[in-house]
């Protein structure tokens, strides 16, 4: 027993997490491949590495995935200290290498001298598709503004589908469910996030993020966009770039008759407040959410309008209106506090009252010791006790994102 513990205290040696062992870069300089500084590293790495995110039969675990800036060429390096099979015959290690093959096309780079020289053709780069929005973003580290700019991008624009292929390998790091998209599907829509820099003379462009919109039919004659893919690089992450990119993209298909409101795909949390920030913001001058109308409750005008003239749906126009109210709510005057508290927790109750309909339904056809173990479960006390727990959550999103407009 005790050979047994010490070959796997050995063993264990050779165990490596892979979201610290893979490294990423954005390169624009040849200075910057060595440069710790500009690494970053993944979130997620279940999905090539299982669960436990570790990868077996090696020490001191190195894998480098360096792209370009902007075409995102791509150098791919796997380096180790030792190698389990160096000591033990029998144990065969990871194919760690193989596992990232299955994701990146084909084309990387596999030497460091080859990709630096083909840095050099990032000058001739240029963003795919057609400009559709440019704002700009203040660098406190810079010192001035920096340049960015929207595309709107078919997937026929030369070189394009290679470059998505490069770019959608991010996801893998960084969407905790992520999956590749079919791009031969014809109602697939692309927006891409440009920086436009400066160098020696030369404009220059860094990738940014992306986003891909799956345009669904809706009868008899109209779509529904669906956001299913949306990321913003990490070294570019919390300088409002999300927000540009899904206001703009909204605009974009306010603009068409043919749509009938644009939702998400299984939004995550962080989607779903930058939503909020983006569609109260939208909405915020529409005439049927004015201050003196929010007191009134949440009515069809504010579905109405919201839905003709920013294509948002009612259930997401019931949040923005939740919102707005808090703002104009004076949360120190008792009554006006309760009535929004009670306002929002009429909506929060919906699936508790379904609860209810199901237990008088259970009623007619359970046995006593059935019906008593749904009851326990559906206790009222802990209904209340959830229902305010989950209001406190809410009113916490909310004053987050009135205090973001504030500062927009």
């Amino acid at each position: 027993m005790a050979g047994v513990n010490a070959m796997e205290k050995k063993l264990a040696e050779y165990k490596c997490d892979t979201n610290e062992a893979i490294s990423l870069k954005l390169v624009r300089f040849p200075e910057e491949v060595e440069d710790e500084s500009t690494t970053f590293h993944p979130e997620f790495t279940h999905q090539l590495y299982g669960d436990d995110e570790v990868a077996f039969g090696y020490k001191g675990l190195q894998i480098q995935l360096y792209y370009s800036a902007g075409n995102l060429t791509t150098l791919f390096k796997v380096k180790y200290s030792s190698k389990v099979t160096e000591k033990f015959e029998c144990v065969e290690p990871d194919d760690v290498e193989g596992k990232i093959r299955e994701i990146i096309p084909q084309g990387f780079c596999g030497n460091t001298d080859d990709f630096i020289s083909l840095l050099e053709k990032e000058a001739n780069f240029t963003p795919f598709g057609t400009l559709i929005h440019t704002y700009s973003v203040h660098n406190e580290e810079a010192g001035e503004d920096l340049t960015y700019q929207i595309h709107k991008v078919e997937l026929s624009s030369p070189g394009f589908r290679e470059y998505h292929e490069r770019l959608q390998t991010f996801l893998m790091w960084f969407i905790e469910t992520a999956s590749f998209i079919d791009v031969d599907d014809d109602r697939w829509d692309f927006f891409l996030v440009f920086e436009k820099y400066n160098k020696d003379g030369e404009t220059l462009f860094a990738t940014v993020g992306y986003m891909t919109v799956y345009n669904y039919y809706v009868y008899p004659d109209k779509t529904r966009p669906r956001v299913s893919q949306m990321l913003i690089l990490p070294p570019f992450q919390g300088e409002g770039h999300g927000a540009q990119l899904l206001e703009t993209v909204h605009r974009f298909y306010c603009t068409s008759s043919k749509v009938q409101d644009i939702t998400a795909e299984d939004p995550s949390d962080s989607y779903v407040k930058l939503r909020d920030f983006v569609l109260v913001k939208l909405c915020q001058t529409l005439a049927s959410f004015s201050t003196d109308k929010l007191s009134l409750g949440f009515s069809e005008d504010m579905a109405t309008e919201a839905q003709e003239k920013l294509k948002i749906n009612k259930k997401h126009a019931r949040r923005v209106y939740e919102i707005l109210r808090l703002r104009a709510t004076d949360m120190s005057n008792e009554e006006k506090a309760r009535a929004f508290r009670l306002e929002v927790k009429k909506r929060l109750f919906g699936p508790y009252k379904k609860n209810q309909r199901e237990l008088t339904k259970m009623r007619k056809c359970l046995r006593p010791e059935e019906l008593a173990s749904q009851v326990n479960q559906m206790d009222t006390q802990l209904q209340h006790e959830e229902l305010e727990r989950s209001y406190q959550e809410v009113l916490g999103d909310y004053r987050r994102i009135i205090e973001r407009l504030a500062r927009a």
